[in-house]
């Protein structure tokens, strides 16, 4: 082997068998492939046990995107082996779930119109990775990250789940719904006009192309939103979830509005149990672009606000930015994570 194989990242793709997802709605694959980023001393060690950071993916991104190769930017894997070796963060194993669906993620929830993701991470890929992988098998060792929906799906798992995460990080991660999803209804309901609409004949002239149509993206990402938040297993897939709006005027369908805010991580934080949960961890970080796009500040400092009002102890930062191409942020979260639950 030469000398420049031996220096590259130590990633290898664990291959999870799920049970869970196995006959899922829409047919996507039970067996899923997962990168394992390992730190440098796992390969001369037999004994040490590592601590563990599950890195969630963004919307339309799965565990194999950090992997992904950017001109004059280094992958997840890269960032990761750099500092640790300059002794800028604590070793740590960090798992990047697959957890991507046909429509394009999962929210990490349980859903009966996509699958039982949610349960899937926590009751299956945790508990391969600890037999699988020297991990120090603990809540107390155990931290949980992610960008925009994988931010949104670290911080909604961290306050369902203390019994598993000591640590949160949360990168501009969707909340404030009112704010990052309904101004794009009349935006997703203008498209939906071309397929009279339906759904499911959009969905359908959409994973026929080819080359898929930008300016469709909203629509396709509000579906996606849809089958996460407010299912309808009574229909076939591509359809198989309700909006949150009338198609022809644009108007809100309350009660579909109701599930989808029972999701949002500002409801959350007003409930005993999720205070609780928050108020346990060892680190809990946010932060967002002052610029993001979709609003997702705004969301980001109410959250803040009442945090601190509700003394639940956490860090928030704003930077210069949007939301796009954000990724160097891991550097300031991810070794906050790994001091917070090294051994």
């Amino acid at each position: 082997m030469s000398r420049e194989s031996d220096t590259r990242p130590n990633v290898v793709f664990e291959v999870v068998e799920s049970s869970l997802l196995k006959g899922n709605p829409l047919g996507d694959p039970a067996t899923r492939h997962v990168p394992v980023y390992l730190p440098p001393s796992y390969r001369e060690s037999e004994t040490t046990r590592y601590p563990v950071i599950y890195l969630l993916a963004g919307f339309a991104s799965t565990g194999m995107s950090f992997l992904n190769f950017s001109f004059g930017r280094p992958t997840l894997p890269e960032m990761l082996d750099s500092m640790i070796r300059k002794g800028e963060m604590p070793e740590a194993i960090v798992v990047m779930p697959e957890c991507m669906t046909r429509y394009g993620g999962s929210q990490y929830v349980d859903s009966a119109a996509t699958g039982p993701y949610e349960s899937h991470l926590t009751g299956e890929l945790i508990p391969h990775i600890d037999r699988q992988f020297r991990t120090l098998a603990a809540a107390r060792h155990r931290a949980i990250v992610g960008k925009s929906s994988g931010g949104f799906g670290a911080l909604r798992l961290g306050m369902n789940h203390p019994e598993l995460f000591a640590a949160v990080g949360c990168h501009s991660g969707d909340m404030d719904f009112e704010l990052c999803y309904r101004p794009n209804f009349p935006v997703a309901a203008r498209i939906l006009e071309k397929y009279d609409s339906n759904v499911a004949t959009f969905f359908t002239r959409w994973e026929s192309l080819d080359k898929k149509p930008r300016g469709e993206f909203a629509l396709l990402d509000l579906m996606a939103m849809a089958a996460c938040y407010s299912p309808d297993a009574s229909m076939p897939p591509p359809g198989n979830m309700r909006l949150p709006f009338e198609p022809r005027t644009c108007q809100l369908v309350p009660e579909v509005w109701e599930q989808w805010k029972r999701f949002d991580p500002l409801t959350m934080l007003e409930e005993a149990q999720c205070q609780e949960a928050l108020g346990s961890l060892r680190v809990l970080y946010l932060d967002c672009g002052s610029q993001d796009e979709y609003n997702l500040q705004f969301g980001h400092r109410r959250f803040s606000a009442r945090a601190t009002e509700l003394c639940i102890a956490h860090r928030y930062e704003e930077f210069p930015d949007t939301h796009a191409d954000t990724s160097y942020r891991y550097r300031v979260s991810l070794p906050l994570l790994a001091e917070a639950i090294a051994g």
